[in-house]
């Protein structure tokens, strides 16, 4: 009786554990921006639910940023990212637009571009 050996060969199993590696170190340089993002995200949420009426545009924004410290995401996050947009129907909509970049390897960086917008409560003036 012949007997076959079954299984994965040592450069097969090294070569799979590069590819695994390899996208394990893409998911760990990946991961902080998006989870800054939820940050923003959550923050903007806050805002639109509460009544701000016969707030100031500044007071709004200062109101946002104070959000973001406690997300830990008011680094590399600045004022001049968060624009307010008047509708026709004479609402206001929060709107932050930021780009970040991430080293990845050598000269190879990722550039993620975030951007979301949520309606004000109340009349802003």
């Amino acid at each position: 009786m012949k007997s076959r050996q079954k299984g994965i060969t040592l450069f097969g199993f090294i070569f799979i554990i590069l590819i695994a590696g390899f996208f394990a170190y893409m998911a760990m340089k990946l991961f902080p921006p998006y989870y800054h993002y939820m940050g923003v995200e959550k923050a903007m949420k806050e805002i639109s639910q509460e009544d701000l009426t016969g707030k100031s545009r500044d007071q709004i924004r200062r109101e946002f940023m104070y959000k973001l410290s406690f997300q830990y995401a008011d680094d590399q996050f600045g004022s001049k990212n968060v624009r307010f947009e008047q509708n026709s129907g004479g609402s206001t909509t929060l709107h932050v637009v930021y780009d970040k970049r991430v080293h990845f390897i050598y000269n190879i960086d990722f550039l993620m571009h975030f951007e979301k917008s949520v309606p004000l409560s109340g009349s802003v003036e």
